[in-house]
């Protein structure tokens, strides 16, 4: 489990990744689709994904350079996702499946797995 560091963080296995950790480069998969974006922290449910598309390595930010402003503004992008997901669902009966499907997205959100 080898890891190198560079202007663009450091490279780590999938295996070392954990969650909290901030890309420092976008992540794509062999056709070049993105599949998670520069600066996006990985959760739970986006380490799971990954590995199951046989993701192998990602560049994270090392930890003495994450930006606390950055932190803040994606824990507030997070918030506002949360916030539209209320309004969108706000008239879904509380026994049907668009409550569940409700409590599932919230929890992914949360970075928590579905």
């Amino acid at each position: 489990m080898s890891e190198s560091v560079s202007e663009s963080g450091r490279e780590i296995s999938m295996e070392q990744a954990q969650e909290g950790m901030v890309l420092a480069q976008a992540l794509s998969d062999a056709s070049g689709a993105v599949l998670l974006a520069r600066g996006a922290t990985l959760t739970a449910a986006s380490l799971t994904a990954l590995r199951r598309r046989n993701v192998e390595r990602c560049h994270v930010v090392a930890e003495d350079e994450v930006d606390p402003a950055a932190q803040a503004h994606a824990e507030q992008e997070r918030l506002r996702r949360l916030a539209r997901l209320a309004v969108l669902f706000r008239a879904t009966p509380p026994d049907s499946a668009g409550a569940e499907l409700l409590a599932l997205l919230q929890r992914y959100r949360r970075g928590g797995a579905a």
